[in-house]
């Protein structure tokens, strides 16, 4: 895999249960969203999203820092004209970590800024450390969240709450952050890896494709209207119903009751 953004599957991650992967971003300069570290941070998405033994996936920045946010060195020697094409590999980074079909934690230590914040905010849930500070400051440099901040933020906090952090571009601590709705699960930061596993390996004993099919649901609906949204999750729901998972589900709940099942994510 990438020599800036590793990817550990399973019992290669130390320390992380069968089935959860950790995409582990170990870059230069507080692991700043630099092309390079974009075209391998896509890699290892497309790689936990193949492999089928993984059922969730950790993002994490390791003990020092989660991602500061994109490598402003390189963007301020560029053209509008180059920018066009960077602006879009960007976003199609960050989008690529939202598009895993599989729960993604991310997993916050000391700031996610700027394209960090919009990496966090890719994931299905974050996990940030008691001092971790969250932001989206690119009004400061005389621009905008490029990645998704002005997107995914308002859906997380709602409009006027994103309005408030893009428009003045300040930064909010970890308890502001999880106040607004930006942060799920606040810890100390030496329990932020430790916390995310303990949430990845409850997921990962749930039904891989029955997860697969809410994520589906629930990005999918956001995106269009009520009635489409519905037809969606219809269509989802009776295709669950070709899967092992589903009979098993089923069985369990009327042998033993509610929690019993022991799912195996095989297709029907």
């Amino acid at each position: 895999m990438g020599e800036l953004v590793h990817v550990e599957l399973g019992v290669d991650s130390p320390g992380a249960p069968n089935g959860v992967a950790t995409i582990r971003l170990d870059a230069p300069r507080m692991n700043a969203l630099s092309c390079r570290v974009q075209d391998e941070l896509r890699e290892a998405c497309s790689v936990v999203s193949a492999h089928e033994s993984t059922r969730v996936v950790v993002i994490y920045g390791g003990e020092r820092q989660f991602c500061s946010g994109a490598d402003i060195e390189e963007f301020a020697r560029r053209s509008h004209t180059e920018m066009l094409t960077l602006g879009e590999r960007l976003s199609a980074s960050i989008t690529a970590v939202a598009a895993i079909p599989k729960p993604v934690i991310a997993a916050v230590t000391r700031c996610a800024l700027g394209g960090g914040c919009e990496l966090a905010m890719a994931a299905d849930f974050r996990i940030g450390a008691d001092n971790s500070w969250w932001g989206q400051p690119e009004i400061l440099l005389g621009i905008i969240p490029g990645a998704g901040g002005t997107q995914r933020l308002p859906r997380l906090v709602g409009p006027a709450k994103a309005k408030d952090l893009v428009y003045t571009g300040r930064l909010i601590d970890a308890r502001e952050a999880l106040a607004i709705g930006l942060v799920d699960v606040v810890c100390p930061k030496a329990a932020v890896y430790s916390s995310a596993l303990v949430m990845a390996s409850e997921l990962a004993r749930g039904p891989v494709h029955a997860l697969a099919a809410a994520k589906a649901a629930i990005d999918g609906g956001l995106s269009v209207d009520l009635a489409s949204g519905l037809r969606l999750e219809s269509h989802l729901f009776a295709s669950l119903f070709a899967t092992d998972d589903r009979t098993i589900g089923m069985t369990a709940f009327l042998d033993g009751g509610r929690g019993t099942a022991v799912f195996t994510g095989a297709p029907g």
